[in-house]
């Protein structure tokens, strides 16, 4: 949930309201600077403005929160925080009669709440969310025609919308609600009507598809020449890299690892680096991956992903049979990084065991696991070809070997395939605290939602809900509710 808090709360015309918020040539160029990763630049444009102008206060939050984001500078982290808490301070004082108050004060509150999640501070974060929902919300019933508003609150109805409902008592108490296709509807209305955000409310709409609901073929094609559009954007480049890795276009996501906009009027961000290193991995290119890996590590020295990178670097080694390299590596995770993200946090679990070198069968899960991850199909059923369930004496084995092999299939739309092996998953893993079992029946709902069999898929829907723990319930619960919801239920 925190990595879908991260990635889909990141965002925040013209409307001659007020002399206190204009949109003049100087924030309007600013904005554009901003958005595409030119900080330094954007900045020093809002320098005059700074003094007078509540949209150059917002502009100038935005440009920190998105450098705390993409560096984790702990250092400036609490000096920033002061200027934000600040410029709310200063908004306070400005025209209370308009429309962008309220908003703006919203989307700076919202800045905070990422950065604070992001940084360990979750429960400061997530009272930031309420406010800024609170505010919007009084905005849209003052304001009913200010299209603007209707990006971050959209933002806020589909999460809220996708909330799993053992928690939607909590949203319900605290007077949030929320609904995925009116959110979406209200993000789209931005980009239709709103022709300077048209670029962010689309990537916001993308962003929604891909970490929400699932983005379609046909959507992913749209999604790329979207990144076509905008290659000279540096924040719609990191997120169509992290987008299109997470649907397993590899090879798509390391061409934008190799060839972003990279001239010292861009931020730096190391994030690329850590990508390139997944996706080598999953290539099975193992020295590159770990040299990837290496560089990040000496880029990006605390903080997220360090925890995952070095547990990244034994499963390296661990594939290529090196257990002398491999066991270097796992014996440093407890020591280094945080656990601030899933990522960290299954690392973390991983070195909590014992060191374990890895059966010969066992590598060929992983090494077809990570294959399919990167959309290298055809790779991956050749590593699982000479297996079957009974390759496998122990259970957990004999349960991952099911629903990795389903999920190849199932990326390669081989339905038919998939099914058994997802449905003998769910049989084999029904009652351990594993997440094969759950994330089966997710997948299996998707199936069916897709041959528009809409009973069927509530059922497994609902059946991937009632698992009670594993370490991927936020996730599959938040899936699943947003497929119920999707299909108005």
């Amino acid at each position: 949930m925190k990595r879908l808090l991260f990635f889909t709360l990141f965002f925040a015309s013209f409307h001659g309201y007020s002399s206190d918020f204009e949109w003049n040539t100087k924030t309007q160029q600013a904005y554009l600077d901003i958005f595409k990763l030119k900080l330094t630049k954007g900045q020093q444009e809002l320098s005059s403005e700074l003094g007078t102008n509540g949209v150059a206060l917002y502009l100038d939050d935005y440009a920190d929160m998105l450098y705390l984001l993409l560096t984790e500078d702990r250092r400036s982290y609490e000096a920033l925080v002061k200027k934000g808490e600040q410029r709310l301070e200063r908004l306070e004082d400005m025209d209370q009669e308009s429309p962008w108050n309220r908003c703006l004060r919203a989307e700076i509150k919202m800045h905070w709440a990422f950065v604070k999640i992001k940084f360990g501070k979750e429960v400061p974060g997530a009272w930031d969310v309420i406010k800024a929902y609170k505010l919007l919300d009084e905005n849209a019933k003052k304001f009913p025609q200010f299209t603007y508003n209707k990006k971050a609150l959209g933002m806020l109805h589909v999460l809220i919308g996708s909330t799993p409902e053992s928690y939607r008592w909590v949203t319900k108490l605290l007077g949030l609600r929320g609904n995925i296709q009116q959110g979406l509807q209200e993000i789209h209305s931005v980009a239709v009507k709103e022709p300077l955000f048209k670029p962010e409310a689309q990537l916001i709409e993308y962003l929604m598809q891909a970490y929400v609901l699932r983005l379609s073929k046909s959507e992913v094609t749209d999604f790329q020449k979207f990144l076509n559009q905008n290659d000279d954007n540096l924040l719609i480049q990191f997120f169509g890299n992290s987008i299109l890795m997470k649907e397993g276009y590899g090879e798509a996501a390391l061409a934008i690892a190799n060839n972003h906009p990279a001239s010292r009027e861009y931020l730096s961000i190391p994030f690329f680096t850590y990508h390139k290193g997944e996706i080598l991995l999953q290539k099975g290119d193992y020295d590159q991956a770990i040299l990837a890996y290496q560089q990040f590590l000496k880029q990006h020295n605390s903080g997220n992903f360090i925890k995952d990178a070095y547990y990244k670097q034994y499963l390296c080694y661990e594939l290529d049979s090196n257990s002398k390299q491999a066991q270097a590596y796992f014996s440093k995770i407890k020591s280094v990084g945080e656990t601030n993200n899933e990522a960290d946090k299954t690392a973390q679990k991983a070195s909590d065991k014992p060191y374990v070198t890895f059966t010969a069968n066992q590598r060929a899960v992983m090494k077809a696991r990570f294959a399919s991850d990167g959309g290298y199909y055809e790779q991956a059923l050749g590593m699982l070809k000479n297996l079957t369930e009974a390759s496998f004496t122990d259970l957990y084995d004999q349960t991952e070997f099911n629903y990795r092999k389903a999920r190849i299939y199932h990326r390669m739309n081989d339905f038919v395939a998939a099914l058994p092996l997802y449905l003998r998953a769910v049989e084999l893993g029904e009652k351990q605290n594993w997440h094969f079992a759950p994330s089966s029946c997710l997948q299996i709902g998707y199936i069916y939602q897709l041959r528009n069999e809409k009973a069927k898929a509530k059922s497994y829907f609902e059946k991937a809900m009632s698992f009670k723990k594993h370490e991927s319930k936020n996730s599959v619960d938040g899936k699943a509710k947003a497929a119920l919801n999707e299909m108005g239920y």
